[in-house]
């Protein structure tokens, strides 16, 4: 709000007030300041109207003191003290206390005494301790009870303070002083006698000598300053309005400008969307013809050349089949209705990646570059396609909607309850996966026995036991019967499946172990997190590890690239994503931070992307190549999903051709695809029995506790905290 006016008024009337906004009266009436008679009686005028006001309510309110009033920059006066300080209950209170409540003057410069210092050697409290015992009458001072008139009394010390001026505050606590014996300053005296008249009516020794505050109104000097006061107060109305107005108009101001930015950006979506519309009706008929010259072709293979007109061409798709495509049509279009807020959100964000706001559209139309898209790919697109990578992510949501059971087996035994799966990992053909928790055990299916077997209970191929409860488990890439475990003892241990023995124990961590991983780049080399807050880089040719990264928080995951040996990523329980180096492990290459909780897995979708999840209830995408370009780690989160439920335990993360799943606390599957934030499949365990295995609609507090996708396949292994596992195909 612009108040020059209202200001450069202050400077004269006050001597250059520079406040800005609301002050105590007690700062306003600083030393030095200019004495305005009318500026002084006006704001006089006001504490005085609403002394009467209270008086005329029976109100005794034993708090007119300067710090207790609020003064505006055009002189407008507010009450702040606790109605609770008067001698009556707080329904006596007036309307302008309400605007403060609870808040008194002297507490809030104990709060924030740094701010309201007068001055090194004077500081506000003093000058607070002191104002109580000036503003207080004789008759209370003297132990007396309080009354109207001693109220009067401090409406007197406040008259005295507002016209007169002291250089300095040691002059100023004088004068006070010398107020309580009635000795006012000579230049008082002399230079304003009808001031010093009032003052010392209102400062009268004897209680009922005083004036009531009706009779204050009409004595001489407010009689003289009527039409002065009055229209000082028609000036400070239209100040106010002015200010109001210009408040106003600032406001319908930025809606213009919001309205104004929003409907600039309508037309360039709408502008963008009349683009695309052309776009893929040209790929559609491209598709059309090329469609038609197929179905020609075909037709003259089958009846040995005869030519058939393009009027024939088009009766080749029978009535069935067409019915049955226009169903299709209609059960995905269905389908994306449900979620067409977050598909809308999803195309504009693509399409801003290359076109941002503010960027002429017509650049991007559909001109030469368009045609050659549809020459060279009509449908995909090439890398830089943003339509065609649009509707790239359109089919993969559209193609899988749910998740369909094809085996179920149990990791535990039936006699022990502690059967929680925290672990699964197909081996390096895909052909056999193992499972790992807190049973204790490795146990090894083949993947073929167990989809096609249809019995009730499936037995492992190979079983392993560990000391202590297991956490994670990987298999190797290279060497096939070679995979890694790591326990909440903290040991790291390298297992031969073909022969079921531990080839080397690695004991260097001091607390749990969370997370192992086998670098797929180097497959002699692995890396272990733990509790301990360290990151452990090992080589299976060596007994002691490589190297050590330390860090402040728990690590809860390690990772490898699939085509790297040099980069690791880790997640922390600080709400943290590190990137390291191996070659030089002094500091990280960067730190993504956007989660609001520990970060429990780290998984590559590529080279230069990453998966996190977090107990935060989200996983979040993140571009590793902008870190590294702009060394600037703030908008390298791309997108955020949301849908499962996270917040305590560790639910597992695995990601298979841009496809990524991971659990949920409410003992369900969830699937995302990694260009849209909201799930395209879920699937809900169910309860079950531990004795029985049969399942019912409680969870329980059941919660899927690890998934494990079978390579580039629709095949997902996902188990949860009772040990059942679960073979599930994407269709």
């Amino acid at each position: 709000m612009n108040d020059t006016g209202a200001e450069e008024e202050e400077e004269e009337d006050d001597g250059g007030n520079d406040h800005v906004g609301d002050v105590t009266l007690r700062q306003w009436l600083r030393p030095g300041r200019t004495v305005d008679r009318v500026a002084c009686l006006h704001i006089f005028k006001q504490v005085l109207e609403f002394v009467e006001l209270a008086q005329k309510q029976g109100v005794i309110l034993r708090t007119i003191r300067p710090s207790c009033f609020m003064i505006s920059p055009l002189h407008r006066i507010t009450f702040i003290e606790s109605a609770s300080s008067s001698d009556r209950s707080s329904e006596h209170s007036t309307g302008r206390a309400a605007d403060f409540p609870e808040q008194d003057m002297g507490m809030e410069a104990q709060r924030n005494p740094s701010s309201h210092e007068i001055d090194e050697n004077f500081p506000l409290r003093q000058v607070l301790a002191k104002e109580q015992t000036w503003y207080t009458s004789p008759e209370e001072l003297a132990g007396g009870a309080s009354s109207f008139a001693s109220d009067v009394y401090s409406l007197g010390v406040l008259f005295f303070e507002l016209f007169c001026v002291f250089s300095s505050n040691m002059e100023w606590s004088r004068a006070m002083s010398d107020l309580r014996h009635r000795i006012l300053p000579p230049r008082l005296l002399s230079e304003s006698p009808k001031e010093a008249a009032l003052c010392l009516w209102l400062l009268h020794p004897e209680p009922q000598s005083r004036p009531k505050a009706r009779e204050i109104f009409q004595c001489e000097l407010f009689s003289e300053a009527g039409e002065a006061l009055a229209e000082r107060e028609a000036a400070v109305d239209i100040e106010e309005k002015e200010a109001d107005s210009a408040l106003l108009l600032e406001f319908l101001l930025r809606v213009q400008q919001e309205k104004e930015e929003a409907a600039q950006k309508l037309c360039r979506d709408v502008q963008g969307l009349s683009t695309d519309i052309d776009e893929v009706e040209k790929r559609r008929g491209v598709l059309k013809h090329k469609g038609l010259m197929v179905s020609h072709a075909e037709r003259d293979r089958i009846v040995g050349g005869d030519e058939a007109g393009p009027s024939e061409g088009n009766d080749i798709v029978s009535p069935v089949a067409e019915s049955r495509r226009h169903s299709e049509v209609l059960s995905r279009s269905a389908r994306l209705m449900r979620n067409f807020s977050q598909l809308e959100q999803a195309y504009f964000s693509m399409r801003w990646k290359v076109d941002p706001p503010g960027v002429d559209m017509d650049v991007d139309g559909p001109s030469s570059g368009g045609k050659q898209i549809v020459e060279a790919s009509p449908v995909a697109g090439s890398a830089n396609d943003r339509l065609g990578g649009f509707f790239d992510s359109l089919c993969k949501y559209a193609r899988y909607s749910r998740f369909e059971v094809k085996a179920t087996l149990r990791h535990g035994d039936l006699l022990n309850t502690a059967n929680m799966v925290c672990s699964l990992s197909f081996d390096r053909d895909e052909e056999f996966f193992a499972t790992a928790g807190v049973c204790k055990k490795i146990k090894v299916f083949e993947c073929d026995t167990v989809l096609n077997e249809h019995v009730d209970i499936h037995y492992p191929v190979v079983e392993m036991a560990s000391r202590s409860k297991l956490s994670n488990i990987c298999w190797n890439s290279y060497i096939k019967s070679h995979l890694a475990s790591s326990d909440y003892d903290g040991v790291i241990q390298l297992w031969d499946a073909s022969t079921s023995q531990t080839l080397v124990e690695y004991k260097e961590h001091e607390k749990r172990a969370w997370s192992v991983d086998f670098s797929h780049a180097d497959p002699t080399k692995l890396a272990s997190g733990s509790d301990d807050g360290t990151v452990k880089l090992w080589s299976i040719n060596q007994e002691a590890s490589t190297g050590t990264i330390k860090t402040k928080a728990n690590v809860c995951c390690v990772q490898f690239p699939s085509d790297s040996a040099h980069l690791l990523t880790f997640g922390s329980a600080d709400y943290k994503i590190y990137c390291y180096d191996l070659r030089n492990t002094k500091g990280p290459l960067c730190i993504l931070s956007s989660h609001n909780k520990a970060v429990s897995y780290v998984r590559f979708v590529d080279s230069s992307t990453i998966v996190s999840a977090s107990t935060d209830n989200t996983l979040k995408l993140w571009d590793l190549s902008k870190v590294m370009r702009n060394g600037n780690s703030s908008n390298a989160c791309g997108l955020t999903y949301t849908g499962h439920t996270n917040e305590k335990n560790f639910v597992g993360l695995s990601v298979s051709d841009g496809y990524i799943a991971c659990g949920s606390e409410t003992n369900a599957v969830f699937c995302y695809h990694k260009s849209l934030p909201m799930p395209l499949a879920t699937h809900k365990f169910g309860s079950s029995d531990p004795v029985s295995g049969q399942e019912n609609e409680d969870d329980g507090g059941q919660f899927v506790s690890s998934v494990c996708w079978r390579g580039k396949s629709q095949t997902l292994l996902a188990a949860n905290s009772m040990g059942n596992i679960k073979v599930l195909e994407l269709v």
